[in-house]
């Protein structure tokens, strides 16, 4: 069997496979629904490390450090709007997600040789700083505050929980997200919001954004991905992205 070291200079027995499921659009309740399916049996050993790589139609996000009071508008606007609220347990306080934008759910398990939150969420932050020099925008991190930023914005956000070392939520990056949807929330940390659309000046493919994520996921986890074709309409119900 092959063994080498990973980047935090710990020797495993070999590289884990990643399970790449690319669903298109779903409702924010039923990815969530797939992602404790999904936790329940990588905890139990019986799935793989599973990356979900999705969109959502107008939703915002209420984590453990938010509230409501960060909504700006009544929920009758917001009904109106067509934008749906949940409040979840992942890291974090409000966030906005929508069609253009590319979220993402690893559901992987952290243990024995990876058990750091801060670094994961690191390594979060790295697999979209690679993408993100792919598309040629130069991105870091900023100490202090989680995501990925740019010189015009924060431009990717980072919400996870971790159960037993097994990870839900994920990040989510604006690519040809409508902006002005955060206008409705006091953004985490306050900062200007920004897409690669708008850092490029012209729409972007969003599979060919998703592959370069799964390319740098596997190389920053050290994992063989392999992708599950399937369309989210076949597996939830949902329809999947033109």
């Amino acid at each position: 069997m092959t063994r080498h070291i990973t980047s935090r200079f710990r020797l495993v027995d070999e590289k884990r496979k990643l399970l790449v499921r690319k669903l298109g659009r779903v409702e924010y309740d039923a990815a969530l629904t797939l992602q404790k399916e999904i936790e329940l049996a990588v905890k139990q050993g019986g799935q793989a490390d599973t990356l979900l790589l999705l969109e959502h139609p107008h939703t915002l996000t209420v984590g453990r450090r938010g509230d409501s009071a960060g909504i700006l508008i009544s929920q009758e606007l917001l009904k109106a709007r067509g934008v749906t609220v949940f409040e979840t347990n992942r890291g974090g306080k409000i966030t906005y997600h929508g069609l253009g934008q590319i979220v993402g759910y690893p559901i992987i398990n952290l243990s024995p040789d990876r058990e750091d939150v801060h670094a994961y969420v690191r390594d979060l932050e790295e697999v979209l700083i690679r993408t993100l020099a792919d598309f040629e925008i130069k991105a870091f991190r900023i100490e202090g505050f989680t995501g990925v930023h740019t010189s015009r914005g924060k431009v990717a956000a980072i919400g996870v929980h971790i159960s037993r070392w097994v990870t839900t939520h994920g990040f989510a990056l604006n690519v040809n997200t409508d902006l002005s949807f955060f206008n409705l929330i006091i953004a985490c940390d306050g900062e200007q919001v920004t897409s690669m659309e708008d850092l490029l000046g012209r729409e972007v493919n969003m599979a060919e954004v998703e592959d370069r994520i799964v390319k740098h996921f596997a190389e920053v986890f050290d994992a063989v991905p392999e992708e599950f074709n399937e369309h989210a309409q076949e597996v939830i119900g949902k329809e999947p992205r033109s």
